[in-house]
């Protein structure tokens, strides 16, 4: 695969909850960086277990950098379809863009789950 480039993925309907659930979570026992700019740091340091991008950003290209990153730094990224619904799960008040899970906490047993089923996913895209 070209450098710079990365295949878009659908994200199964049946791993939607199980993402956000995660996000819940891992934000109130664990270690989550929220923001296009906290998770762009954490990827490049390498520290994200997996990072969630919302589809629904507007302009795309706020995000559009973080599955190359990640593709680059071989950390596992997925899509949920609103931003307005990570940030809820993520106890704010506010939206969120992008989400990086630094610690999973009592997610652990969900998070390595949904990282096994976007393996199989992108290794089928691939």
């Amino acid at each position: 695969m070209a450098k710079g480039y990365y295949v878009k993925f659908d994200v199964p309907e049946d791993l939607i909850n199980p993402i956000y659930e995660a996000l819940r979570i891992s934000s109130s026992s664990g270690k989550v960086k929220k923001g296009t700019n906290e998770v762009t740091k954490a990827i490049e340091r390498n520290t994200a277990k997996i990072v969630i991008v919302a589809e629904d950003v507007d302009p795309p290209e706020v995000v559009a950098h973080l599955p190359i990153l990640c593709d680059e730094q071989s950390i596992p990224f997925a899509f949920v379809p609103s931003q307005q619904e990570m940030g809820k799960s993520l106890g704010l008040e506010t939206k969120s863009a992008a989400t990086a899970i630094m610690d999973s906490g009592d997610a652990k047993h969900i998070v390595e789950q949904i990282i096994e089923s976007l393996a199989a996913i992108r290794g089928a895209s691939k």
